[in-house]
């Protein structure tokens, strides 16, 4: 008897574990795209997160207090999420930094090798800009790519430093 319950007691451990990678997986799909739906969410603004269980820890920095707590609100209404930590950065205002992230905006986006990006919806390079320090965040398809954007960035007038945490897309 001791036997049968065992071999019955594992399949239901194993597919219960499938489940809950299943359910947070689908709530890390859901949170994703709650973010980047948010009204006035642009290029300026990185969102990062991490599901632990029914906790979602919100992080990056972003242009306009009312995103920070607009992204804890929706979030919060996500089935499956009890707590929300919100870690969110507000930028400082500083119209230097404006400038400068539309001029490092215009030297990526318009530059022949990476204006592609800018046609997605959500384009996927991110611009950061913190007291003249600039910051590249997303994923790009090619190691090319990333190293372009980071020249382009540094070309900048009034950057004081780039760092480029562009990732490279796995496509296998």
């Amino acid at each position: 008897m001791k036997y049968s319950f065992t071999k019955l007691l594992i399949p239901l451990m194993l597919f219960a574990a499938i489940g809950a990678a299943v359910e947070i997986d689908s709530v890390g799909r859901q949170v994703r795209h709650e973010l980047v739906m948010l009204p006035y969410y642009s290029v300026f603004d990185n969102f990062t997160y991490q599901v632990d269980g029914s906790t979602v820890v919100l992080e990056g920095q972003v242009t306009r207090p009312t995103l920070k707590s607009g992204a804890e609100r929706v979030v919060e209404r996500i089935d499956g999420v009890h707590k929300v930590v919100n870690k969110i950065e507000v930028l400082p205002l500083s119209s230097n930094d404006d400038r400068i992230r539309w001029d490092v905006f215009r030297a990526i986006y318009y530059n022949p090798v990476l204006s592609r990006y800018g046609l997605q919806a959500v384009p996927p390079i991110h611009i950061v800009v913190r007291n003249g320090d600039v910051v590249l965040e997303g994923v790009v398809s090619a190691s090319m790519d990333k190293t372009v954007a980071n020249a382009q960035a540094s070309a900048v007038a009034g950057v004081f430093s780039v760092v480029n945490n562009l990732r490279v897309e796995n496509r296998g």
